[in-house]
């Protein structure tokens, strides 16, 4: 079935998509992270199931959406997919089990929430979910620029985690959250160094960051 749009990158992804299915004969999920980068802030996790015969015109990579779009893209998604879902680890999770450990955690979380029996999970980059059986998920490297139920994850992870560092600017506004969303930019840093570390840091992140950076914060 032709999608009822003309858009190439779009058309691209869902085409990925569409072969995949045609191969597995089952729903697949796109999986993928927002936030495992940031020096504060959890990291969020997004499961989504599109309807493939109802293209979405701009899906694409979230880092190469602008924001406005983003949040449109985000509000279509929602409403118009099979289903979807988010899940987070908490900083605390992050510096306990480590950033790997948490992101699994977080993907694992939003997966969960999904009617996933039957589905093939479709997760971004090459390592496999733990816990999940390997006939029922595939890596795709580069997933969010190749594969439009990825791409769709990356934008509900992303717009969700941003909004999240947003009310977190409101509880803590010396740090600049609004701009910098948690990760190490030169003014965050300068933040740190003038108010010390936050709850919603993440200690071993920063300690690492200082280190290899030979940063005296």
């Amino acid at each position: 079935m032709e999608l009822p749009f003309r858009a190439s990158t779009t058309t691209r992804l869902y085409d990925f998509d569409r072969s995949v299915v045609k191969r597995c004969g089952c729903v697949i999920v796109g999986i993928d992270e927002a936030g495992r980068g940031p020096l504060a802030g959890p990291v969020v996790a997004a499961a989504v199931a599109l309807n493939l015969d109802r293209g979405i015109d701009g899906i694409n990579d979230s880092k190469k959406v602008p924001a406005k779009k983003r949040e449109l893209l985000y509000d279509r998604i929602v409403s118009e997919a099979r289903f979807w879902a988010v899940g987070e680890a908490s900083v605390e999770e992050i510096d306990r089990i480590n950033i790997l450990q948490a992101t699994f955690l977080a993907m694992r979380r939003a997966l969960d929430q999904c009617a996933f029996d039957g589905s093939l999970a479709l997760i971004d980059g090459n390592l496999r979910l733990p816990s999940v059986a390997a006939d029922r998920q595939q890596t795709v490297v580069g997933g969010d620029g190749r594969s439009a139920s990825i791409a769709a994850a990356s934008i509900v992870a992303k717009v969700t985690r941003d909004r999240i560092m947003r009310e977190y600017h409101e509880q803590y506004p010396q740090y600049g959250f609004l701009s910098n969303k948690g990760y190490g930019t030169e003014v965050h840093l300068r933040c740190i160094a003038e108010h010390g570390l936050s709850e919603i840091h993440r200690r071993s992140f920063c300690e690492q960051f200082v280190t290899r950076n030979a940063l005296a914060l």
